[in-house]
């Protein structure tokens, strides 16, 4: 069975006393939801607050993870962060994110060199894939989020593989209010993310392989994604900046956990 993982992208928002508060009113509950194990949690604040989010999560059964990362380890790349800067502070990296994606110019060719660069460094990268609405309407979804699929997996051993974390985050959903139905992710993920993951791994690696659904989760639309067999968990955006939110939605990925033990 895999253990559902509910990630919090706090994305460019939170100054450091902002964090600092934010993790207070969230740890205790938290750390109660993950303590026996039925469910993974993670943190992802900006760079800025990771140390002081680290150290507030330490000794929990809580993570801390990074939104983004270079695939080099030193040298002059302005602005960057090396992914031996943050392996000693967190467990998790968001890779490929449609925001860095859009904004920023990565491709499915610089996803996979930072999974890899992730890998190497004992970082559990959080890919993201996903369709924009200009693809969805022309019925692209199977072949745009499969060729994502494929390039942030290239040239990955099995082992390797199983041990990344996939977020199924539709660009049409994020941040819009209108998130994708519970049955229509779950066919995503099942027949084409799973799907690619089979050809290029096998079905047992298909299936052992995490994948989350992200795009305006929110507490009153989460039960539909929880409810479904091919979604282990969510990539939350704006519901993770608020702690009421952001508990509801941790809750609810341990009792579907639960349901299904």
């Amino acid at each position: 069975m895999r253990t559902p993982i509910v990630a919090g992208n706090w994305k460019m928002n939170k100054t450091l006393a902002e964090a600092r508060e934010l993790v207070a009113a969230l740890r205790a509950e938290l750390t109660r939801i993950a303590a026996e194990g039925t469910v993974q949690i993670v943190l992802c604040p900006p760079f800025i607050s990771l140390p002081q989010v680290a150290e507030m999560v330490k000794g929990t059964p809580l993570h801390a993870g990074a939104q983004n990362m270079f695939w080099e380890v030193k040298g002059a790349y302005t602005g960057e962060i090396a992914p031996t800067m943050l392996n000693e502070l967190c467990d998790y990296v968001i890779l490929g994110h449609s925001e860095r994606r859009q904004y920023f110019g990565e491709t499915d060719e610089t996803v996979n060199k930072k999974v890899k660069a992730a890998l190497a460094h004992h970082l559990k990268p959080i890919v993201c894939v996903g369709e924009n609405l200009a693809q969805n309407e022309a019925g692209q979804t199977q072949a745009v989020v499969s060729t994502q699929v494929r390039g942030a997996f290239k040239d990955l051993a099995r082992d390797d593989a199983a041990s990344i974390v996939v977020a199924y985050e539709p660009v049409w959903a994020i941040g819009t209010g209108k998130a994708a139905s519970g049955a229509g992710a779950n066919a995503v993920i099942g027949l084409h993310i799973r799907g690619t993951l089979a050809e290029l791994y096998g079905e047992a690696t298909a299936q052992a392989i995490r994948v989350q659904y992200g795009g305006s989760v929110t507490p009153k639309n989460v039960a539909e994604f929880f409810t479904q067999p091919d979604i282990d968990g969510a990539l939350v955006g704006g519901a993770s900046l608020v702690a009421a939110d952001f508990i509801a939605i941790a809750q609810a990925a341990r009792e579907r956990a639960l349901r299904a033990a």
